[in-house]
């Protein structure tokens, strides 16, 4: 998220006061970004229409007080609905990690590195992980967030640098192996 300054004036109108306005940013890779749209695309073009072909049918089932046809035809309509609406936000307010960017010699959003982990209970076990923003974010797929812990600790370093990573059971130690 993003913070900008926001001037606005008080009620008594005499002094002027500073605010904080947030101003959304969603970052993702092309493809995340392209999945997004496709996403939003199907929900708003195909499953909206499903959902009100299902309300429509369950309408003329009659009595609307005990059809619980019509009920969850409804409650998954507004699940499509919200989730269009948190697609639209997202896609209004994406910043996608430009290609170029990945190119360096340190950890940057977007790049993947190659670690070990080091310290008295280490093994030789490499991990790679991939940089990207929140919403992209799988730790199963090897794929970590830019404000996560290990995330945000990896950025900005180079191969061969040991960081150090705050956990809830103490400090971790990674070593970068590789940057691509």
């Amino acid at each position: 998220m993003t913070k900008v300054p926001k001037k606005s004036m008080k009620s008594s109108g005499a002094s002027v006061q500073e605010e904080v306005l947030e101003i959304k940013t969603f970052i993702l890779t092309k493809d995340g970004f392209d999945k997004l749209v496709s996403e939003l695309d199907y929900l708003r073009n195909v499953k909206r229409r499903e959902v009100a072909d299902r309300i429509r049918e369950a309408i003329s089932y009659g009595d609307l007080s005990e059809n619980s046809e019509y009920e969850d035809a409804k409650n998954e309509q507004a699940f499509v609905e919200g989730r269009i609406m948190e697609l639209e936000e997202k896609v209004k307010y994406v910043q996608i990690i430009d290609d170029n960017q990945k190119k360096t010699a340190s950890v940057q959003l977007g790049g993947t590195v190659v670690v070990k982990l080091c310290g008295p209970k280490a093994d030789e076990t490499k991990m790679s992980f991939t940089i990207v923003g929140s919403t992209e974010a799988d730790p199963l797929k090897g794929r970590i967030s830019n404000v996560s812990p290990v995330g945000m600790a990896l950025l900005d370093h180079r191969a061969g640098e040991k960081i150090d990573v705050p956990t809830p059971s103490g400090i971790i130690q990674y070593e970068i192996l590789k940057v691509d």
